[in-house]
């Protein structure tokens, strides 16, 4: 079962491709382009070139699951959220249910369904999450969202919990999601679950 990654050249994507790699779990990583490419072969991992803006349907072929963790990123303005959080994540699910693959792992945010209750420069990013995720429960591929909290660059503590109230703060490195991301690619009858995500005490079993 191969797993394409959208986002493969982002801080979770990056790590999420090495853990596969690590694990022998299939992967092909979709990049913007070839100048992004150098990581990815030095590791032995697979990429094509794609772009949530313009031309990706080609990077489905061969897959059976996809998992999404592109973002504009913070220094983005609301145009670019809109086309890759929103437009791209929604274009991603409907190439994927088209094509008959699997299943779609959604990479959104915890509380993305009260974009107004965020701070003022997180609402429209949001805001978009909280509409691809609506989208992608009402498409016809099976789904997985998983909705990490505030994101640090900690070590990994392959360690969770599910709830502010357990963890005791609302953050989660992104060394643990992309391991989490890892175990969901992995259980494949994990489907049509929304799953949150914050560094905690729990083995990830618990979770899933």
């Amino acid at each position: 079962m191969t797993t394409l990654v959208i986002g493969a050249n982002g801080q979770i994507g990056k790590q999420f491709c090495a853990l596969a790699k690590e694990a022998g779990t299939p992967i092909k990583a979709m990049i913007r382009n070839e100048e992004q490419a150098t990581w990815f072969q030095e590791r032995g991992i697979r990429t094509v070139v794609g772009d949530l803006e313009g031309e990706m349907e080609h990077a489905f072929e061969g897959c059976d699951q996809v998992v999404f963790t592109a973002g504009s990123g913070p220094h983005t303005g609301p145009d670019k959220t809109l086309l890759i959080d929103l437009f791209g994540a929604i274009r991603a699910a409907d190439i994927a249910s088209q094509k008959g693959l699997s299943r779609y792992i959604m990479v959104s945010a915890m509380r993305a369904e009260k974009p107004l209750e965020a701070p003022e420069k997180m609402r429209p990013y949001m805001a978009a999450k909280f509409a691809a995720d609506a989208h992608l429960r009402h498409s016809d591929v099976s789904h997985v969202i998983v909705k990490p909290g505030r994101l640090t660059d900690e070590a990994p503590t392959l360690k969770f919990a599910s709830s502010v109230d357990e963890a005791g703060d609302n953050q989660i490195s992104r060394a643990n999601v992309a391991y989490a991301l890892l175990r969901v690619v992995q259980t494949p009858g994990l489907v049509n679950r929304d799953i949150t995500l914050l560094d905690g005490k729990r083995p990830d079993d618990a979770l899933l």
